[in-house]
């Protein structure tokens, strides 16, 4: 039986870290565009992995459990990699909490029950997770605890009615969660951790960049510590050492990985965008 890394999300982030991780293992990509996760297998196939691709729905309990049964039919599951979700520019608030805040949350459920000993995992999560201020307790412990299927009900999450919002309320979701598994996931001797990037170079940041909204994005990278934008080799480096020998001591954690952007955002020159988010 093969060693097995499911990779949701088969975009340059979640391709960067299975390029480190994947080697001599069977790769399952899943993707909610079977052509993304079909070129993506190409280029890695390409480049000597072994790979097979699924269609998932990360914001359906049947796509993911679906995906969880074809993993197991490959080999015993080492690593879980979560790099799929959508953005405030690109769906609705139902959307947003459907697949980054329960999709995610139950990828981690499912998968916490099937990891093999010593295997790990990591969740792409976002800098916009530490941009809200600090949540009541009750909110902490009903994000990080709640029975995956009722957290859609919770009422302050019923209450959003902006996407921003929704997105920032799902990675502080994924954060909490994260903390939550890790517990489980050590039950079966395997880790879980989270990373949260700041502006990463990627086609779809490359769009933003020369888009409509390019000011305000250059204006920020500008005004950060760093800079300048990250690459996914730079995320990919971090979750590689997370989810090696190197890194078994590392669980329940999230770590910035944004140029120092969330710093500024806070204390520094980028104190302006609280203004606005």
């Amino acid at each position: 039986m093969k060693k097995i890394v499911v990779l949701v999300g088969a975009g340059s982030i979640g391709q960067a870290i299975a390029r480190r991780i994947g080697a001599g293992k069977h790769i399952v990509i899943a993707d909610y565009s079977i052509d993304n996760a079909e070129k993506a297998a190409e280029t890695l196939q390409n480049a000597g992995f072994c790979c097979s691709v699924v269609q998932c729905d990360l914001g359906s309990k049947e796509s993911v459990l679906s995906l969880a049964e074809y993993a197991k039919s490959k080999g015993d599951v080492y690593n879980l990699v979560n790099a799929a979700g959508v953005s405030p520019s690109q769906a609705s608030v139902e959307r947003i909490l459907q697949v980054d805040l329960y999709g995610t949350s139950l990828l981690m459920e499912v998968f916490g029950k099937i990891i093999a000993e010593g295997g790990s995992g990591v969740v792409i999560s976002s800098q916009s997770g530490h941009r809200l201020p600090a949540l009541p307790q009750d909110q902490n412990e009903a994000l990080a605890t709640a029975p995956c299927d009722e957290l859609l009900q919770l009422p302050f999450l019923r209450e959003i009615t902006d996407t921003l919002k929704a997105y920032q309320y799902s990675k502080r979701c994924n954060v909490l969660r994260v903390m939550f598994e890790a517990a489980r996931w050590g039950k079966r001797g395997a880790t879980i951790n989270s990373i949260s990037p700041g502006i990463i170079i990627t086609p779809l940041a490359n769009d933003e960049l020369h888009g409509p909204r390019k000011d305000g994005y250059l204006r920020m990278i500008e005004s950060s510590p760093a800079r300048r934008a990250g690459t996914p080799d730079e995320v990919g480096d971090l979750a590689e050492f997370l989810m090696s020998s190197r890194g078994r001591f590392i669980s329940g954690t999230d770590i910035l990985i944004d140029g120092g952007t969330t710093a500024s955002y806070w204390y520094g020159d980028l104190q302006y965008l609280k203004q606005t988010h």
